[in-house]
C-alpha cells in the first residue's frame, strides 16, 4: 500500500483536521464536516476552538496545549459542539508534526466518534439511579411501620404523663408536676432521636466516611425493632474484631436491610416458626471484611439461585417486592464498596457472603 493509500484510508475512516502552530485550521476531511455540520469554507482559516464545547473547563485545553507544544502526542476523550448545537464526544489524538530541524510545523488531530456509546452509558447510569430510588422507596413502607411501632409506646407514656401533670397542677403539687414535666422532655428526646435515625437512613448524602460495621448493624437493628418483634425474628450478631469500613454508611445498611427483609418474607411464605438470622463479621487473611448473613428459611431454589441478583427478578407477589432489592445490594457492594457478594444454600437455609476491602 502506498503512502497516499494509507492517507486515504485514515481520512475515510476517521475525523481528521490539521491546524498551524497557532491552532488555525488548514485542513478538514469530509468526515469532520459531516459530524460537525460545517462546510470546509466555514472551517478553513478559523481557530479550531470553533468546535469547543462551553462546558469543558479551560484547564483541559491548557493541558492539551502544554502537551503538544512540548512536542508530545495528546490523547483524550473530548466533548465538542457542532454548528447546530449538538454535543459530540470524540476520542481524540493530536500529533505535532515536526520539520527537519525538529521544530513544530503543524498539528494533526485524528478523532473517532464515541457519542453514541457515551450517551448509552449515561442512560444506563440514569437507569441505575432510578432503580436505586425505587429500591429505597420500597423500603420506606417498612421503615414507616417501624417509626409507628417505636413511637406507639412513648406516645402512650406522654398521654399518661400529661394526665398526671394535669392532676398535679389541679392539686398544686409542684414537685410532682415538675417531675412529670422532666419525664415528658425525656420521652420527646427519645422520639426525636428515633426520627433522626430514620432521617439519616434515607439521606442522599454520598460522602464517604469511616465507620464500624458493628455500629451500622446495631443502628439498623434498632430501626428494625418493630419488624423483628412483629415477625418473631431472632437475630444473632457476632463481631470477632473491631472492624472498620471506609465507604457509605447508609448504603451498607441498605444492603443488610434488603437481606433481612428477604429472610422475613421467606419465613412468612414458608410458615417457619423458629426464625433465626445470623450475621457474622470478620476479617480474612487478604484483609477483606467478610460478612456472612445466614438464615434457616429453607434456602433458595437451585433453579433460580443464579438469577436472584438480576433486576426485577422476584419470587414474591407484586405487592410484596419490586425485584430490585438484591440487584441494588449487588450494585452497592460491587460498585460503591469495591467488594463482592455471592450466595449459596446450606443445610436449612441460605448464606450470603459479602466481601469488602477493610478500612485502616
Amino acid at each position: 500500500m502506498t503512502l497516499a493509500q494509507y492517507k486515504s484510508a485514515i481520512e475515510q475512516s476517521n475525523i481528521v483536521s490539521k491546524t498551524d502552530i497557532n491552532g488555525i485550521i488548514t485542513f478538514v476531511n469530509d468526515e469532520f464536516c459531516k459530524i460537525f455540520e460545517y462546510t470546509k469554507d466555514e472551517l478553513i482559516g478559523k481557530n479550531h476552538n470553533i468546535v469547543r464545547h462551553p462546558d469543558v473547563p479551560k484547564e483541559i485545553f491548557k493541558s492539551l496545549w502544554d502537551t503538544i507544544l512540548a512536542k508530545k502526542t495528546y490523547k483524550a476523550m473530548v466533548k465538542n459542539l457542532s454548528k447546530n448545537g449538538k454535543t459530540l464526544y470524540v476520542n481524540t489524538t493530536v500529533i505535532p508534526i515536526l520539520d527537519k530541524n525538529g521544530e513544530i510545523e503543524e498539528f494533526i488531530a485524528i478523532r473517532y466518534d464515541v457519542t453514541e456509546a457515551i450517551e448509552l452509558s449515561k442512560q444506563m447510569q440514569a437507569k441505575d439511579r432510578f432503580m436505586f430510588q425505587q429500591s429505597r422507596l420500597a423500603s420506606m413502607g417498612e421503615m414507616i411501620g417501624n417509626i409507628a411501632h417505636q413511637w406507639r409506646q412513648p406516645l402512650n407514656e406522654l398521654g399518661i404523663t400529661i394526665y398526671d401533670m394535669k392532676k398535679s397542677f389541679s392539686k398544686c403539687k409542684e414537685d410532682e408536676f415538675l417531675q412529670s414535666y422532666e419525664h415528658s422532655k425525656d420521652v420527646i428526646k427519645r422520639m426525636s432521636h428515633t426520627i433522626e435515625d430514620f432521617r439519616n437512613f434515607f439521606s442522599p448524602n454520598k460522602e464517604k466516611e469511616k465507620f464500624l460495621v458493628k455500629d451500622a448493624i446495631d443502628e439498623l437493628l434498632r430501626m428494625l425493632q418493630g419488624t423483628i418483634q412483629r415477625h418473631a425474628l431472632h437475630v444473632e450478631v457476632k463481631h470477632h474484631k473491631q472492624v472498620w469500613i471506609e465507604g457509605y454508611f447508609n448504603e451498607f445498611t441498605q444492603v443488610l436491610l434488603n437481606l433481612i427483609n428477604n429472610s422475613k418474607d421467606a419465613f412468612n411464605q414458608r410458615k417457619i416458626e423458629a426464625r433465626d438470622i445470623k450475621i457474622d463479621v470478620n476479617i480474612n487473611h487478604d484483609k477483606n471484611i467478610v460478612i456472612l448473613f445466614s438464615d434457616n428459611a429453607k434456602g433458595i431454589d437451585e433453579n433460580i439461585i443464579d438469577k436472584i441478583f438480576d433486576p426485577y427478578f422476584t419470587t414474591k407477589h407484586s405487592s410484596q417486592g419490586t425485584g430490585l432489592g438484591l440487584y441494588m445490594s449487588e450494585m452497592i457492594v460491587t460498585k460503591s464498596m469495591r467488594g463482592s457478594i455471592k450466595v449459596c444454600n446450606h443445610a436449612d437455609g441460605a448464606t450470603f457472603e459479602i466481601k469488602i476491602p477493610a478500612g485502616e
